[in-house]
């Protein structure tokens, strides 16, 4: 199987042309504490865009963060609503004789041609996630089985077109090193983006700069960088200010964050019902603070935020640039 990428691919010169990229804010959350949908137990939310109500209230919330991205015309990267779907999980829901990914991508495609002066700037990502629960590392696959598992999804949306590829909320390498493995095998740009604790490493103990080093290695086609989800930016401040990540591959490979709105650790967050969030003025100087320390270049939001915060980092990427 061939893994090689042409190099027209119209996201990555646009990555490279801009300085800073806006990523989305929380939407599963906002799903269920904003607006009460009820999620399907097996994909999340990646069934409800076959319920037009429903459909209409993440289409708003999408439509939030672009119109935030237009105002300060700045680029943006959104993600198809798919961490869960899998093939397993597409197969054990009630959604299994839909094209779950394709229609996914549909969707978000449609509402980047609401925007025709600034869609040049929308950015669609196919979202992917670890098998089991992202804040169980024990749960995770093997390099090989993480391979096979992430094959099917990471096709589909290469069949479906998608800007580029997004690995969430990694907690553990192996698993991570099989779904780049996975991913590079299309003619897709991709980034992974761990779980991580304030000590530098990712939940199972690996560090930082051992992770992308281990990834970097096992693919020919490399990520394209690596991120963070889910974690608070002082939180990743800390990490990445320990001497194990203060490295020159951490400072060439590390680009973002989708910020968590809580410092607190993973295992605190895991399950909670309410949590205590920075206000939007407050975390976007935290964001400053760890700019300030490691540049980083891809910028959003996950827990705990919604389009008030992502209006705040525009806030500062303007001020940045």
């Amino acid at each position: 199987m061939s893994c090689e990428m042409n190099n027209d691919n119209t996201f990555l010169s646009s990555f490279y042309k801009y300085k800073y990229i806006l990523t989305e804010g929380a939407i599963v959350e906002r799903l269920k504490k904003e607006y009460n949908v009820k999620l399907d137990e097996e994909i999340m939310h990646a069934g409800l865009i076959y319920n037009d109500r429903q459909a209409s209230v993440l289409r708003n919330i999408y439509m939030e963060y672009i119109e935030t991205s237009e105002k300060y015309d700045l680029p943006i990267m959104i993600m198809t609503p798919t961490r869960r779907a899998n093939k397993t999980k597409i197969s054990n829901s009630s959604y299994n004789n839909k094209n779950i990914i394709k229609d996914n991508v549909d969707f978000l495609k449609d509402i980047r041609e609401k925007y025709p002066s600034h869609k040049n700037k929308i950015f669609i990502g196919g979202l992917m996630g670890c098998k089991g629960d992202a804040y169980n590392y024990e749960e995770a696959l093997s390099k090989e089985e993480g391979y096979r598992f992430h094959l099917w999804q990471a096709k589909e949306f290469e069949s479906s077109k998608v800007d580029y590829l997004f690995a969430g909320i990694m907690p553990e390498i192996f698993e991570a090193i099989g779904m780049a493995k996975a991913m590079e095998c299309t003619n897709i740009p991709y980034i992974i983006s761990f779980m991580i604790r304030r000590n530098g490493a990712l939940l199972d103990g690996t560090i930082i700069n051992h992770a992308i080093s281990a990834i970097d290695l096992a693919t020919d086609r490399k990520p394209l960088g690596y991120m963070v989800n889910c974690v608070h930016p002082s939180i990743l401040s800390e990490a990445l200010w320990s001497d194990v990540n203060r490295t020159n591959l951490v400072k060439e490979r590390f680009l973002g964050i989708q910020a968590n709105a809580s410092p607190l650790e993973p295992e605190e967050l895991d399950n909670l019902e309410t949590i205590k969030s920075d206000s939007p003025i407050d975390l976007a100087l935290s964001i400053e603070e760890l700019h300030n320390k490691h540049k980083i270049k891809v910028i959003g939001g996950c827990c705990g935020t919604d389009n008030r915060h992502v209006e705040e980092f525009a806030r500062k990427i303007k001020k940045w640039m």
